[in-house]
């Protein structure tokens, strides 16, 4: 859309705004470094609105929560601009200056009237009208969003869906107004800045460019693929054509993280040779020819890391890895001269310094000034830049700096996986505060608010199915079954049960999610499978 992969905001604006669309984000829990932000924002008077299916304990600061059922995101987005519209309540000014495509937009939702929006989600009417009246009238406000948004057969056109949302009211390239995913984990925007996506080269240069494809290859000395790679779905797909015959998986655990586990095993077992670089023997590690032991990035390594906010900070090395186990340079240094290319001595400064002569973003960030001005944000063109606070202040300026930005009509589509008679329920999963992931890097550790898996169940469910939490049930899908204790959440409504993939050597929630994929972004639907429960007779 903006061309850039980066939030457009700065936490400190999530402080300053009016309003904030909190949408498919439990931020307390997955986020909770940016959450004391945005709380900071709502004790500074900012309006909280969380569209989220669960009331997760981040709706408990929200003084609206919108309740949508799973799945129906764009036919509640598409519902609030067909209202701003029909109430004259879009920036018109700013449409005409720098977007395109309106009518066709303004065509698209008429259909998604407050009726067919509340028919559809769940959300009553007067809720959905009240949040889009808030949403345009406010003079500054931010949509947040994460992996309840992009873990669906459809993720690109829910992010779309928002972000008509954002330019049919003016509310982006503004102070304390934009769109910002959330990212889930250490560094996953860094990773993405320096090309670990299968269609950019390092500052987000498009490698089917020729221009930008002739430097990095100036440079590095090769040829580079014209076209783009394959993201992790796709190689997934790829291993079952047998195109894709060996892997090398560097601190990931697909087998426990992909879903549908049976799937994922029976790939990754097929596989010709596997390399596993990592500092945990992980599950998927445990089915490698080879594991390369690698040091903790986060304390053992000097290096960088960017966080939510595009901003780049410097890791310094605090302790020497345990024996046996190397920094991920040097491991990928020492591969490659036995592979006939000798890279010289590693150094993540010299590294570092290689990325800013190739990624104009990055040009102004050098090591020093990364260290005295404790980091900076991207971009950050060159050494007397300050870094950019926000995106896309472009869009404001007159005349029009650079291309207008479109908007995209997208259709509501719903989860693939049906609800019948055999499975009545709607599965979804996310995180919990005191866990992280697949559990590697948590669960060899005790945790006072440790209370192992569970499923979830609405008060109305439990009582329907006579289980009480603590009770063992069965849980099952098309694709696999699982033994776990139920807990009743109020926080649930009827219909909608919620697991994590937090302990699959107890639980593997994986062997019940679905691998429906979006073909652009590449995820798997996460957030909707059909699942039935059977209560377990007590033992």
């Amino acid at each position: 859309m903006f061309g850039a992969g980066g939030g457009t905001n700065s936490y400190e604006e999530i402080e300053k705004t009016e309003l904030i669309l909190l949408w498919g984000s439990n931020a307390r829990e997955a986020h909770p470094i940016f959450f004391h932000h945005l709380l900071k924002g709502v004790r500074n008077g900012a309006r909280l609105v969380a569209v989220d299916p669960r009331r997760t304990s981040s709706v408990r600061w929200a003084d609206t929560w919108a309740g949508l059922d799973v799945g129906s995101d764009i036919a509640l987005a598409n519902a609030i601009g067909r209202e701003i519209l029909a109430a004259g309540l879009e920036n018109r000014e700013f449409i005409a200056h720098a977007t395109e495509g309106v009518e066709a937009y303004r065509a698209g939702v008429e259909k998604y009237t407050l009726a067919y929006a509340e028919r559809e989600t769940g959300v009553p009417a007067a809720v959905i009208r009240d949040v889009a009246h808030r949403w345009a009238r406010a003079k500054t406000g931010m949509i947040c969003w994460t992996l309840g948004i992009t873990e669906h057969h459809n993720a690109v056109d829910n992010v779309l869906s928002l972000i008509n949302l954002a330019l049919l009211t003016g509310k982006v390239g503004r102070y304390a107004c934009g769109l910002n995913p959330l990212r889930g984990q250490n560094n996953v925007q860094g990773g993405g800045d320096m090309g670990a996506l299968p269609d950019r080269l390092p500052g987000f240069q498009h490698v089917e460019n020729d221009a930008f494809r002739a430097k990095f290859e100036k440079a590095w000395g090769v040829k580079i693929p014209p076209q783009r790679g394959w993201h992790l779905s796709a190689m997934f797909a790829a291993m079952e054509r047998r195109e894709l015959r060996a892997l090398w998986v560097l601190g990931e655990n697909p087998l426990q993280s992909e879903a549908d586990q049976n799937h994922a095993r029976h790939l990754l077992e097929g596989l010709d040779f596997m390399v596993a670089q990592d500092m945990f023997l992980t599950k998927t590690a445990e089915l490698a020819d080879v594991v390369l032991p690698a040091a903790a990035g986060w304390c053992e390594t000097d290096g960088t890391v960017t966080n939510s906010e595009r901003r780049v900070q410097r890791v310094r090395k605090a302790v020497v890895p345990p024996a046996g186990a190397r920094d991920d340079i040097e491991i990928l240094y020492a591969v490659a001269k036995r592979l006939g290319h000798d890279w010289g001595t590693p150094s993540a400064e010299g590294i570092w310094n290689e990325v800013r002569s190739l990624s104009p973003v990055h040009a102004g960030m050098s090591w020093a000034r990364l260290e005295a001005e404790k980091g900076l944000q991207w971009p950050c063109y060159d050494e007397k830049h300050p870094g950019e606070l926000f995106l896309h202040s472009r869009l404001w300026e007159r005349p029009l700096n650079g291309p207008k930005v479109s908007f995209h009509a997208v259709e509501h589509d719903p989860p693939v996986e049906k609800l019948t008679a055999e499975y009545p329920f709607r599965l979804t999963t996310g995180r919990r505060l005191e866990e992280y992931n697949t559990g590697v890097q948590t669960s060899g550790y005790a945790a006072p608010m440790r209370r192992g898996e569970s499923l979830d169940l609405s008060p109305e469910d439990a009582a329907k199915l006579g289980v009480k939490s603590g009770e063992k049930v069965r849980v099952s899908s098309r694709r696999g079954t699982v033994e776990v204790a139920a807990r009743v959440d109020e926080g649930l409504r009827p219909g909608l049960t919620f697991m994590t993939l937090h302990f699959p050597d107890d639980v593997a929630t994986n062997l019940l999610t679905i691998d429906a994929v979006d073909p652009r972004s590449g995820t798997a639907e996460f957030k909707a499978c059909a699942v039935k429960v059977e209560k377990l007779p007590a033992t």
